[in-house]
């Protein structure tokens, strides 16, 4: 990666995004910098590459052109990249991961540390936001890979399923419910509930999993609503009511029997945890292996 194809990806994301605020955001550079490096590259082809409206930035004539040089030209450096890789047999090189809380904070750690015993080598930036912001990113060539709790359905994007994940009601190790293997979803909307935020896809497939049964959140006893999984574990540990949360988050707590999980006697809740790429990008020699590496994982065994 030299500075003529980062002035080229720069482009790129202000084309894509059709906003410099938006493009900063995305590639971590202020917006003065993502200016400096649009006016480089019009100094150097002497013309406008946008028009700038009060509401929008669009492509002039000449802007057309060079942004389908520039997605042909950065598909060739990645292309010679992982030829290159594969002949010299030398996986190095890094891979940029986008990836949704629940899997970022609790499974890819775990995943990672393995890979990289075996591959030294190679850089992994681990990017931990929400399934919306790993999808901008992916979509503006800015992450290799994403990893989402989901279905994403979107036009440059291939999704493909992982793992399942499975939620589970927690409670307190003491509580009269500890020893039960399974519950009724009606006997715990009586009792005090803690909630995410909305928005969160924990939330989102509690509450279709609900609808589905003909329960809404209105009918269960909310209690409190908190922003972070740690948060939740902490306050369910300490007896202000129960929650459901996703089996990779209280692995430790289950071992050490602060916590207790519990099943649902109206049937599994279950997600998938799916990979998701760029449909136009070419992936690196570094990216194929690490792909390959996630889905021969055996995730079982970090849970047992």
């Amino acid at each position: 990666m030299g500075m003529e194809d980062h002035k080229l990806r720069v482009f790129c994301t202000v084309a894509e995004t059709g906003s410099f605020s938006k493009a900063s955001e995305i590639i971590h550079l202020t917006q003065p910098a993502v200016s400096l490096q649009i006016q480089a590259l019009e100094e150097l082809y002497e013309t406008k590459l946008f028009d700038r409206t009060s509401s929008s930035v669009l492509l002039t004539p000449s802007g057309e052109i060079l942004y389908k040089f520039a997605k042909e030209i950065l598909t060739l450096y990645s292309q010679a990249e992982k030829d290159i890789g594969e002949i010299t047999g030398l996986v190095k090189g890094s891979i940029s991961i986008g990836a949704s809380t629940t899997i970022g904070n609790y499974l890819l750690p775990l995943v990672i540390s393995d890979f990289k015993t075996e591959n030294p080598k190679i850089k992994i930036h681990l990017l931990v936001g929400n399934t919306k912001r790993v999808v901008d990113l992916l979509n503006s060539g800015n992450l290799d890979i994403g990893i989402v709790e989901g279905e994403i359905k979107k036009y440059k994007i291939i999704s493909e399923k992982l793992i399942s994940d499975e939620m589970m009601l927690i409670v307190p190790a003491e509580h009269l419910w500890a020893k039960k293997k399974d519950i009724s979803m009606l006997d715990i909307i009586k009792e005090p509930f803690i909630f995410r935020e909305e928005g969160s896809g924990t939330r989102q497939i509690i509450e279709k999993y609900l609808n589905k049964r003909g329960i809404t959140t209105q009918k269960m006893n909310i209690s409190t609503i908190l922003g972070s999984t740690e948060a939740i574990k902490e306050a369910v540990a300490r007896g202000i009511g129960m929650s459901i949360v996703s089996k990779w988050t209280v692995r430790k707590e289950l071992k050490a029997g602060e916590l207790k999980a519990i099943l649902f006697k109206e049937g599994r809740m279950l997600r998938d945890f799916s990979l998701i790429f760029n449909k136009n990008t070419v992936t690196s020699y570094a990216v194929e292996e690490f792909l390959n590496y996630l889905r021969q994982y055996s995730y079982s065994k970090l849970i047992n």
